[in-house]
């Protein structure tokens, strides 16, 4: 796949924002107050998370990416705008002075995460609702819709955000959550990971059992393909044609935060550039395996994938 061929990929992202924030420091003493460590804090770093992730994963590979989300007029809405300015991707995200952007703080010493604060509060409405109009326009530019749901209340009319995609006939793939995979019925891709998988199918004690947990659901919503992320057990693929599993091809495991990012939106990149699926999975397993040896959410580049 050559970089002529990756920019012919036009991936919409829509879904959840946040502003992933990091305190880089060092631990040299247990606190007196308490048995816990205390971090002298020496720098910090903001960086692009949730669904703008997933679009600047898409982007760093060569694809025409535009993200298409809300979040507050407030400082951490802010300080996204201005990371995104600095990215390739095409950024239709508005602020809305009424919401509170989603913060994830990191606190990480010795190389290690110590310990996350999230900063959230879900919205008293459906925020993306009011962009319907721009999603139906930005459609028409779009080969492929990335639906990227952290549960975070951002896609609460996922279900009419689907049927405009499938009347446009563009591949629709969707990072899922919580308990209800009714509304991401007609998708071409789900790509849910253990813990979310047997929340939904319930849990499995072997392979058969699973087999048939993941092409019971699949076929009861209608899905192309649906890819269970496994990992340290790499990934396993479900069709029409029957399952595929494929290895990790991790070589070191630093840190796998944003790791499920890395998969959908290489699939979503590779798809939309005309790979067939089961490779467009193989690919998306070989960005894993590179993502999760970084420090925090991060991306890849198309040299860092075929060197």
């Amino acid at each position: 796949m050559n970089a002529e061929q990756l920019a012919q990929s036009r991936v919409l992202v829509v879904g959840d924002v946040m502003l992933d924030r990091y305190w880089f420091g060092s631990v040299d003493r247990i606190s007196p107050e308490a048995p816990v460590p205390v971090v002298r804090v020496e720098r910090d770093e903001d960086r692009v998370g949730g669904a703008a992730n997933v679009a600047l994963n898409a982007a760093t590979l060569g694809a025409q990416t535009t993200l298409l989300s809300v979040v507050g007029a407030d400082e951490p809405g802010r300080k996204l705008a201005t990371l995104l300015v600095d990215t390739p991707i095409r950024n239709a995200m508005r602020q809305d002075p009424t919401l509170k952007t989603t913060v994830k703080l990191r606190v990480v010493a010795r190389q290690q995460q110590l310990i996350r604060l999230d900063f959230e509060q879900k919205p008293d409405r459906e925020v993306l609702a009011e962009m319907m109009e721009r999603y139906e326009q930005e459609l028409d530019f779009h080969d492929v819709v990335l639906l990227s749901d952290y549960g975070k209340g951002g896609l609460g009319h996922i279900e009419q955000m689907m049927n405009l995609a499938r009347h446009h006939g563009r591949t629709i793939l969707v990072d899922p959550k919580g308990r209800d995979y009714s509304r991401y019925a007609g998708a071409t891709l789900l790509t849910p990971n253990r813990a979310e998988l047997a929340q939904v199918a319930g849990e499995w004690s072997n392979e058969a059992e699973l087999t048939a947990k993941a092409q019971g659901l699949r076929r009861k919503l209608g899905l192309k393909a649906l890819l269970l992320t496994r990992s340290e057990d790499g990934m396993s693929l479900y069709t029409d044609d029957g399952e595929l599993h494929i290895p990790t091809q991790a070589k070191e495991v630093y840190d796998v935060s944003g790791a499920g990012d890395t998969v959908i939106a290489t699939a979503a990149v590779m798809l939309g550039a005309g790979m067939e699926m089961e490779e467009a999975v193989r690919t998306a397993n070989r960005a894993a395996g590179i993502v999760v040896g970084k420090l925090g959410t991060a991306s890849i580049t198309p040299q860092e994938l075929w060197s």
